[in-house]
């Protein structure tokens, strides 16, 4: 037998997932504060298969659709999404929501787009400053599934949360076409999403997720759009290949121009570090890859500062049960903000994160995409065109360098 195109298999899988009678599906409460978890099945738990930092990307629009494309990374069953009104003013109705399997553009495979409930019921209003969860859904949801999911709102206003850089091409639309599987009525595009910041599935309660807490070279920048080519996209698929981790599930929760200690793009690491990583379900170890844009801003940050940030971010993430990597800051020469005293800062830093003892990992990518010639440099076969920001191959090598056993976390 000839075997089917997987976008069929997935088409399968989701509908399978989407397909079960609303009075077989559980009811959480219909908005659930940041971080609260369903109740685990025996022998499985949520894990966290997709997700994308918060933050405020403009004002919101009367009734507007969504089609957020996104990749997901583990599998499982009982899918779920969370709606984030994180840096909302007002309360926010999402009166439709939907998710299915993309089979080109804005269109999808069909009989693949499903209907999500949330509470038992097809609306549901997210109040300003928090989340809710869809119910899961009953059914199977192959890893590294593209995923379509569909929002409608009907009368939204003020600051609307969402991610502005997100390397993808979704699309939007006036009126509700949510429960529509062609791209006919989703005729706008957007490199951005909308409320939606993570989804979830149930794994056996053996399986966990990686969480990249980074700025714009995790968020992505440089790399090439629509394709997945980000460093943690890659992680992804090695992580998926190896047979012997159980770290499957990858979040992607950068932000471009983030600093560790101020706000600015975004809130800063620690500000965000509970609602964008701890609050998330099955989260094994944090990947801590922050910095650059606190050094290379000239606010006469200094390496003591940014030791005493990155302790406390290693501090509340064994506090809450979860390992940390850190990261070395890449170099960066030729960018415009690079000079002697920045480069002194970031060495004094990677010395700390290399050789302190207090990562319970270290990835150096500061090493992996230095030039020979110039270890203030990256190396031009690696670099995307600014100095700063990886290329694709710089991507790859990036994720190639992680130690995936170092993602395991044994600590506890």
């Amino acid at each position: 037998m000839r075997p089917r195109p997987r976008h069929l298999v997935l088409a399968v899988a989701l509908c399978g997932v989407l397909s079960v009678p609303a009075t077989a599906v559980a009811a959480p409460p219909e908005a659930e504060p940041t971080g609260e978890r369903s109740v685990t099945a025996a022998g499985t738990h949520e894990v966290i298969t997709w997700g994308a930092s918060a933050d405020r990307i403009g004002d919101a629009v009367a009734d507007r659709g969504y089609r957020l494309v996104v990749r997901t990374s583990v599998g499982g069953t009982g899918l779920r999404i969370r709606l984030s009104n994180a840096f909302g003013d007002r309360p926010v109705t999402f009166d439709s929501a939907y998710a299915g399997v993309q089979k080109e553009g804005a269109s999808l495979v069909d009989g693949s787009n499903r209907r999500l409930t949330f509470g038992g019921k097809r609306s549901v209003t997210v109040p300003a400053g928090a989340t809710a969860y869809s119910d899961p859904l009953p059914g199977r949801l192959a890893a590294a599934t593209t995923l379509v999911v569909s929002l409608h709102t009907s009368d939204a206003a003020g600051p609307v949360t969402g991610h502005s850089m997100a390397m993808q091409t979704s699309y939007t639309t006036s009126g509700d076409h949510t429960a529509e599987e062609g791209a006919g009525n989703w005729t706008e595009r957007t490199g951005s999403w909308f409320y939606l910041d993570a989804v979830t599935v149930r794994t056996p309660s053996t399986t966990g997720a990686v969480v990249t807490l980074g700025d714009s070279i995790t968020d992505g920048w440089q790399s090439t759009s629509d394709l997945n080519r980000r460093w943690p996209d890659y992680l992804a698929r090695r992580l998926q290949a190896a047979p012997r981790t159980t770290v499957k599930g990858v979040a992607n929760e950068g932000i471009s121009g983030n600093k560790v200690l101020a706000d600015g793009a975004g809130q800063s690491a620690l500000k965000r570090l509970d609602r964008d990583v701890l609050s998330h379900p099955g989260v094994r170890t944090v990947f801590l890859f922050e910095g650059v844009n606190d050094i290379k801003a000239h606010s006469g940050v200094t390496a003591a500062e940014m030791i005493a940030g990155y302790r406390e971010i290693i501090d509340r993430a064994h506090a809450a049960g979860t390992c940390v990597v850190g990261a070395t800051v890449a170099p960066f020469k030729g960018w415009y903000e690079w000079d002697a005293d920045a480069e002194a800062v970031r060495l004094d830093i990677n010395e700390f994160i290399r050789n302190s003892g207090e990562f319970d990992g270290v990835t150096d990518f500061d090493r992996i995409l230095r030039s020979p010639y110039d270890r203030e440099r990256i190396l031009p076969a690696f670099d995307g065109g600014d100095h700063l920001h990886p290329n694709d191959k710089g991507m790859q090598a990036m994720a190639d360098a992680v130690d995936l056993n170092g993602l395991e976390c044994d600590r506890f």
